[in-house]
């Protein structure tokens, strides 16, 4: 990949993770692959905003980059750590051993962990102050303190003459990003709804739980008028940058709820009795034209059900009881669902038991402070009669009723 010219003297250099078998942060499956983005400013003083991960040949690859605008990593003067989180700073030990010069700007919180992650002295840095603008020839660097968007000492960086919004990790996206397709206006439809598809992912996956912080900077945001949005992860936003931070907004929103007026169906089955159920489930709420999306526990990646459940109006859980409690993987399931803030969602839950039930006593004392409205449950022993069915079916009519009622009032407000 070739260093970009984003506007002026201002450039992209970026790495792409294409590794199938690679887990982001440890745990969230990239099958399309991410993108690192960092930047360069050229001039009187040379400054790099953020860096990337210590893998791969990535190092190796960014300065090839950095060195085809015609400068090496020694003559970099400023260094601006917008987030500290290893896929940005990795880099950072290695860096600052060949550029001994660079001065480090990131944010009061950052600071002791330029030592604890790259063994960087504080020395060598500069702690910034919220709203503190940085002159470096005809270029104005204002910082501000954005914290846990995701980190609490993340910060972002606005050049005020060009109007670029340097975001860290916010308005990203999982995804791979194509040399000739890096901004907005480079990119047909079929992959702008790919990108959105990839960022909500990516904001449930890894900025969900923080989403207050999310509305907050957004707040914050809106005294600026930003013409260009540079992201960590993903597509630069030149034509259209309204458009992600709409995207974005309406993410963190979620967490208030109500969120669309979707259902997410997870299920998992032993023996194949509570299984027996979920075509009725599907059926049901087709009928009703209510979208859904169907996920197996053990089976589909966690990643994939916290995208669909964070957008999803309406949570479905089949399970049958296990010893008592329920199914150990939906259980693993939902602790992650409520250590992700999932909330506000309107719930149903059906499964098959053995010689004694307990799931549902299980279930309920577990999402006690999960924010969750269980609208109803049904459970029965061994395999489903005819009966069963009947009862399942009136008592899913009666959820999609209130579950549209629901996102219906929330849309005339």
């Amino acid at each position: 990949m070739n260093i970009q010219k984003v506007i002026d003297d201002v450039y992209r250099f970026s790495v792409n993770i294409e590794d199938k078998d690679y887990l982001f942060e440890g745990l969230w499956p990239i099958p399309n692959g991410i993108s690192i983005n960092g930047y360069l400013i050229k001039g009187d003083k040379n400054v790099i905003i953020d860096l990337t991960q210590d893998i791969f040949n990535f190092p190796r690859e960014i300065t090839h980059q950095i060195e085809e605008s015609q400068i090496t990593i020694e003559k970099i003067d400023i260094i601006i750590m917008n987030h500290m989180e290893p896929d940005h700073s990795g880099w950072l030990r290695e860096f600052c051993k060949k550029n001994s010069k660079a001065v480090i700007y990131c944010s009061k919180k950052a600071v002791p962990l330029l030592q604890a992650f790259s063994s960087v002295p504080p020395e060598r840095a500069v702690a910034i102050s919220d709203g503190m603008v940085l002159t470096v020839g005809d270029y104005e660097l204002q910082f501000f303190d954005t914290p846990n968007i995701h980190w609490p000492e993340t910060m972002m960086t606005y050049e005020r003459k060009r109007k670029i919004l340097f975001s860290c990790d916010a308005f990203g996206s999982y995804g791979r990003v194509d040399e000739n397709a890096i901004f907005d206006d480079q990119i047909d439809g079929e992959k702008h709804q790919f990108f959105e598809q990839e960022s909500l992912r990516y904001y449930a996956n890894i900025v969900a739980t923080f989403s207050s912080f999310v509305l907050k900077g957004l707040e914050k945001l809106k005294g600026f008028d930003v013409e260009v949005i540079c992201p960590s992860h993903g597509i630069i936003w030149r034509e259209n940058p309204a458009e992600i931070i709409d995207h974005y907004k309406r993410y963190a929103e979620y967490s208030k709820g109500p969120a669309e007026l979707e259902v997410a169906v997870v299920w998992s089955s032993m023996y194949g009795n509570t299984k027996q159920v979920l075509n009725l489930v599907i059926e049901t709420l087709c009928k009703r034209d209510i979208p859904v999306h169907v996920f197996q526990v053990p089976g589909d990646e966690i990643g994939y059900i916290l995208g669909s459940a964070w957008k999803s109006a309406g949570l479905i859980f089949g399970m049958p009881t296990y010893e008592y409690k329920m199914f150990p993987p939906m259980a693993h399931t939902i602790e992650e669902l409520m250590v992700k803030k999932v909330t506000n969602k309107k719930v149903f839950r059906f499964g098959s038991f053995g010689w004694a039930g307990g799931a549902q006593k299980d279930f309920e004392a577990r999402t006690m402070r999960s924010g969750w409205d269980i609208l109803g449950h049904y459970e029965w022993q061994g395999t489903p009669k005819e009966s069963d069915k009947a009862t399942i079916q009136r008592l899913l009519e009666a959820y999609c009723d209130t579950l549209i009622a629901f996102t219906r009032q929330a849309s005339k407000k």
